[in-house]
């Protein structure tokens, strides 16, 4: 896949570049021709409009038989202001008067309006309507110039003045479109936020509230596959607690049965086996039990109703409950609480976070081990640490141990790989995270080989 930088800046990936693009092209083609249309229409319509003036204004002066006296004009009159040049010639072609004697454009032959030229500079050229000459003999002849740089820059100057209202008009309609794309893909972003929030307990259907008509057949879509995830969770869980359940009572039976066998099994290779097989069943039951409580974790039931629990109270039970399993390994249990913090959350699912995660210490840690759960504050949050001195967890996969039914490869402890799953979803559930982290690696003084399961508790 390419990234969006790899993408030229005329070919952008994202719909709002796309959309940008091509109306900022449009906007500015469309000013560009509004443009030249404001020049072409203001140049006939100023030209038309001199034209008709000289030609008013010679006529007036070809109808005197004397030469007038003609008022000079400055120079900036005659560029800056488009002032009128009145030429008289008699009847040969010789000047007689002029208004601006500067200009040294000679009568024209033929009467009407002509472009002259007199140099090569910009200011050279000139518009000029030639009178016809009169009916009476010796009567003068008459010629009106103006400059054609003033009329090119009158004619640019009220275009320019046109196409203002367009030119200021873009940047405010550009910027509406911007914020008209920016609102639109906001409120896509906060759909995305919302599918991104889902997880495979809370599948809910996304609201069509603030989704644009044009995206609404893709979310409606997309809300008909969360319905169709539901149902599968949803067969799922149900499959997962109809075995489990089927399955614990003939698996207690066996296990029963064997307790009532053991006074009959010789010693030797028979009762080495027959302990084998006990094992196997108590890990049996034990898997049943956690699939069982796994399975209620994620069922879409109603969560239990959520209380002040005394954490450190709460640990001293979970302890307490544990010591069996402790005493039969030899285990040395230490609690120590700094804090005493109270979380609002059901007992239970807390329970659950710290029993799985305690029996886990207590599975891992060596015969005649060391197991402390500490109560205390990680910079001002309250944390709970379930500290054990077994082997660890290689670094590769302290991401994978959160996973059902993984173990690490070489573990001799015995477990089904479902007890750190529970703890970690019970834990979600109630706005906790739970961080594991070897004790070689800590940095906070510990030493030694170990896991350091952290629960941070909600402040």
């Amino acid at each position: 896949m390419k990234k969006m930088a790899d993408h030229p800046w005329y070919k952008p990936c994202s719909l709002r570049g796309k959309l940008l693009l091509w109306l900022v092209t449009l906007h500015l083609i469309a000013a560009g021709a509004a443009a030249c249309a404001s020049y072409m229409s203001y140049g006939r319509m100023v030209r038309t409009f001199m034209e008709d003036q000289m030609q008013l204004l010679a006529n007036s002066y070809a109808g005197n038989d004397s030469t007038p006296v003609l008022q000079p004009l400055a120079d900036d009159g005659v560029y800056q202001w488009g002032s009128f040049i009145v030429q008289i010639f008699d009847t040969e072609g010789r000047l007689l008067a002029t208004s601006w004697p500067r200009l040294t454009a000679p009568l024209q032959a033929a009467p009407g309006l002509h472009n002259v030229r007199t140099g090569a500079g910009r200011d050279e050229d000139w518009r000029v309507y030639t009178a016809e000459a009169g009916t009476r003999v010796g009567q003068p002849r008459v010629q009106i110039a103006q400059s054609g740089s003033f009329l090119r820059h009158e004619v640019a100057h009220r275009a320019l003045f046109a196409a203002l209202p367009i030119a200021l008009l873009l940047p405010v309609s550009l910027a509406v479109l911007w914020l008209v794309v920016w609102l639109s893909s906001y409120s896509l972003h906060a759909v995305a936020r919302e599918v991104a929030a889902q997880d495979e307990r809370s599948l809910s259907e996304l609201s069509l509230a603030r989704v644009p008509d044009e995206i609404a057949p893709l979310v409606t879509a997309f809300n008909s596959l969360l319905a169709r995830l539901r149902d599968a969770f949803a067969a799922q869980r149900r499959f997962v607690q109809d075995a489990a359940h089927e399955l614990r009572t003939p698996v207690a039976a066996i296990g029963l049965q064997l307790e009532n066998l053991r006074a009959h099994v010789p010693a030797g290779d028979a009762a080495e086996r027959f302990a084998q097989l006990e094992a196997g069943v108590t890990r049996a039951q034990h898997l049943i039990e956690q699939l069982l409580r796994l399975s209620r974790q994620e069922s879409a039931a109603p969560a239990a109703v959520a209380q002040p629990v005394d954490v450190a109270a709460l640990l001293r039970e979970s302890l307490g409950q544990l010591m069996v399993v402790a005493d039969r390994r030899r285990i040395d249990v230490g609690f120590d609480g700094s804090v005493a913090p109270v979380v609002s959350a059901p007992a239970a699912e807390l329970r659950s976070v710290f029993d799985n995660l305690i029996d886990n210490a207590l599975r891992h840690a060596p015969e005649g081990g060391v197991v402390d759960v500490r109560l205390h504050e990680v910079q001002g949050q309250p944390v709970v640490d379930v500290v054990d001195n077994g082997p660890g967890i290689p670094p590769e996969f302290i991401g994978r141990v959160f996973d059902r039914f993984f173990r690490v490869p070489g573990t001799s402890a015995a477990g089904s790989g479902l007890g750190l799953a529970i703890a970690r979803t019970a834990a979600l559930r109630h706005g906790l995270r739970i961080a594991l982290l070897n004790r070689s690696e800590n940095g906070g003084g510990e030493e030694g080989t170990g896991l350091i399961a952290r629960v941070y508790l909600p402040v």
